[in-house]
């Protein structure tokens, strides 16, 4: 009897240590893919689709786009983790990643990130091969180009943008299947939004990155330049002849036009105040409203 209720104990404890197991794992593949990040891109090809289709897609284009999109994503952000191992665990708030806490080997990474590569481009050439070809270009440069930028040029900015505001045009070119007036708008929208955006997070994180070698913002002696809030201001103000330009070529309507406008010189007020203190305080607001952003100008060009 005891040894039956031995076993029993024994083989409750191997489940729940098989369970725990699994369940570690997931976490770290959602570390490895940047789970919320990757949600965040997929919204927004998502977004893009549904714009240009101004209805007429369907729920299954849908489905096989963010599916695609997340897995392409997956493999860049993956990639990245394996190029940038060494140094995620130079910088507290990717110190826990799997690859830098050493609970994932490097050739499991690359094999995955292999894998979802091919099944997401796959996926992608199913739309059209445009769609699979710019899919293909945003992982190669934020993956092979913009990764190892960032430790010898601020320039690795504007070249991670580029990947960046790839999905809204991976989107609009899933329905369309060639580049148009709107889509190239919108890409160049989510390709300015971003160097506030990031400059913020920079600022914020810029003794981690510093401690990394990673020259992501400009600075000197050690220091930031004062500057870098008036170059957010700017490439938030640049967005405003973008949307203006939609609305005279026929490619938005009025109110969309208008809400994205009052957003932007939210956004531009934001990186001003910025400017002005210069201190964690206002470069919180930045970061926090362009969080909210991004996904309301998308949705007033769909929406409105």
């Amino acid at each position: 009897m005891d040894q039956h209720k031995a076993h029993i104990i024994t083989g409750t404890s191997s489940t729940e240590q098989v369970d725990s197991a699994f369940i570690s794992k997931v976490k770290d593949y959602g570390l490895l893919v940047k789970f919320k990040l990757n949600l965040i891109v997929v919204i927004s090809a998502l977004l893009g689709y549904a714009i240009v289709s101004n209805g007429q897609g369907s729920w299954q284009s849908l489905l096989f786009l963010a599916l695609g999109g997340f897995l392409v994503v997956s493999a860049a952000n993956a990639l990245n983790q394996v190029l940038e191992k060494e140094y995620d665990t130079m910088m507290e708030r990717t110190s826990n990643r799997p690859l830098a806490a050493n609970r994932m080997k490097s050739t499991e990474a690359v094999l995955f990130a292999g894998l979802s590569c091919l099944i997401g481009v796959s996926i992608l050439a199913l739309f059209n091969p445009l769609t699979a070809l710019l899919g293909m270009l945003s992982m190669i440069i934020y993956a092979f180009v913009y990764t190892p930028m960032k430790r010898y040029s601020t320039l690795s900015v504007a070249v991670g943008a580029i990947p960046g505001a790839l999905p809204v045009l991976i989107g609009a070119t899933a329905f369309e299947g060639r580049l148009t007036l709107t889509a190239l708008c919108l890409f160049v929208i989510q390709f300015l939004w971003q160097f506030p955006h990031f400059w913020a997070i920079g600022y914020l994180s810029f003794d981690d990155y510093k401690n990394a070698g990673f020259k992501l913002l400009p600075s000197y002696d050690g220091v930031i330049d004062r500057n870098l809030g008036l170059s957010c201001t700017l490439y938030s103000l640049l967005i405003i002849p973008v949307v203006i330009f939609m609305y005279l070529r026929d490619a938005a309507s009025l109110p969309s036009t208008v809400a994205v406008i009052l957003m932007t010189l939210l956004y531009t007020y934001f990186s001003y105040v910025f400017h002005q203190r210069f201190d964690r305080s206002a470069a919180l607001k930045v970061m926090f409203f362009s969080f909210f952003y991004l996904p309301i100008v998308l949705l007033a060009y769909w929406l409105m």
